[in-house]
């Protein structure tokens, strides 16, 4: 069983920096995609950035140029750094563990993390 574990988070003013980081650890395999998803109060949950072990990334486009995400294969580490932050990045982070050749149901989450921005 694999397990998420997730560091970081808390409150920065606008224009403020924070980093978030995950550590898998547990039964992990090849061909997996890390990444972080969040979720504001009263909306869906939503990606704002993955990459692949072979370094590909995708970024949500309202997160492009502030936000930038790296992984430690090694460690089984995923690393977002947010820059700029702005009041609507205010969300609960969660950290995705995903395999690109299985189904949703083998998602592993991490329990989320918060992270205010304010005004």
């Amino acid at each position: 069983q694999v397990q998420l574990e997730e560091s970081g988070g808390g409150m920065v003013q606008a224009g403020g920096s924070m980093t978030l980081s995950c550590t898998a650890s547990g039964n992990i395999f090849n061909q997996n995609i890390m990444g972080w998803y969040r979720q504001a109060p009263g909306k869906r949950r939503e990606q704002v950035a993955q990459m692949t072990e072979g370094g590909s990334t995708d970024y949500r486009d309202s997160v492009k140029g502030r936000f930038t995400i790296s992984r430690d294969i090694a460690n089984n580490t995923v690393t977002l750094q947010m820059n700029s932050l702005k009041p609507e990045d205010t969300a609960v982070y969660y950290c995705l563990l995903r395999y690109y050749t299985l189904g949703p149901e083998h998602d592993r989450w991490g329990q989320g993390t918060q992270v205010t921005v304010s005004s």
